[in-house]
């Protein structure tokens, strides 16, 4: 069992495959001209599976693949394969672009639930925040994703200005559709031009949701980062992932380990423990995860608080949120 200081259990553990993207979205990968890490600096297949397992031994019953975009690894459908012989769920999060490439992998290791990134419901606007013309082929494989019965949750970072207007036809899509919408509050990391000013807040997303439907919350868990609620009458449901105005720290469950191996125990943490080179030198990392564990801040990695309207992004040392894995 993996704990921290504050008594909190991880068991929850995601995975970055990659530091590279098909998109460019600006509030993860800032720069066109993005680096990705050379491949010999990322965590190799067997490399995942050798830590995942170790993971899994002490406690983990949930993995999540994450990116930039694990679908454009070339080994991404080998990678899925090995975890999902592992006694845990397994789950993804993707831009959706390549989910038609690998719907057979889906199916045969048994994902249940993809969590798919989309800002916008309007392919204009798609183009403009991605850098990409593929609205068209995201939507597509999310339609292809219901049709196969998987579970898909819609991530939809609100950002005052951009898309706020768009919150209510994001519910109405949840009306004939078994989707599950996730509005996510927008997060400052390295070089994505936050300013508190574009945080549309929890209390602002419903307050919206508000002037056009009747919503009940649904039962959470303790550990879920979302407040969920379904409309009156709809098929799917939506929540708030409320980072900035109302953390849910406390029952913090999740690690994160990035494509060049780093362990990180908080999103926001800025120290991170080197995993990849010990396990390459045929050291043991065990105590190295727990001692990562054990030392994590009781909020937001230690560097700032609820009270974000005064914070000053550029005070924050962390990485760009495509460097960390989403």
């Amino acid at each position: 069992m993996i704990k921290d200081s504050f008594g909190r259990v991880h068991d929850y553990l995601r995975i970055s495959l990659t530091d590279n993207c098909n998109l460019r979205c600006f509030y993860c990968m800032p720069d066109e001209d993005h680096q990705s890490l050379q491949s010999s600096k990322l965590m190799q297949a067997a490399e995942i599976n050798q830590l995942a397992e170790l993971f899994v031994r002490e406690g983990v019953t949930k993995i999540r693949l994450t990116g930039g975009e694990p679908l454009v690894r070339k080994d991404a459908s080998q990678i899925i394969s090995s975890l999902s012989r592992l006694p845990v769920q397994l789950t993804l999060t993707t831009n959706g672009v390549r989910i038609h490439e690998h719907m057979d992998t889906l199916k045969n290791s048994s994902i249940h639930s993809v969590n798919v990134s989309l800002d916008t419901l309007h392919a204009d606007k798609f183009q403009l925040l991605t850098r990409r013309n593929l609205f068209q082929q995201v939507t597509d494989n999310i339609a292809l994703l219901i049709r196969h019965h998987i579970h898909v949750k819609v991530n939809v970072v609100v950002m005052k200005g951009i898309n706020e207007a768009e919150i209510n036809d994001f519910i109405e899509w949840t009306k004939d559709q078994p989707v599950h919408v996730r509005f996510i509050e927008f997060m400052p990391f390295s070089g994505n031009h936050w300013k508190s000013a574009s945080v549309f807040t929890l209390k602002e997303i419903l307050q919206e949701a508000a002037k056009r439907y009747s919503f009940i919350p649904l039962k959470g868990h303790p550990n879920d980062t979302a407040k969920a609620f379904q409309a009156e009458g709809h098929t799917g449901t939506f929540a708030v992932i409320s980072t900035m105005s109302e953390p849910f720290c406390a029952g913090c469950n999740r690690m994160r380990l990035t494509a060049d191996g780093k362990l990180k125990n908080c999103l926001f943490s800025k120290e991170e423990t080197d995993l990849l080179s010990p396990l390459r030198e045929g050291k043991e990392v065990t105590a190295l995860i727990h001692d990562t564990i054990y030392k994590k801040a009781k909020e937001l990695g230690g560097q700032f608080s609820a009270a974000y309207e005064n914070l000053e992004p550029d005070a924050i040392h962390n990485r760009s949120m495509i460097a960390i894995g989403g």
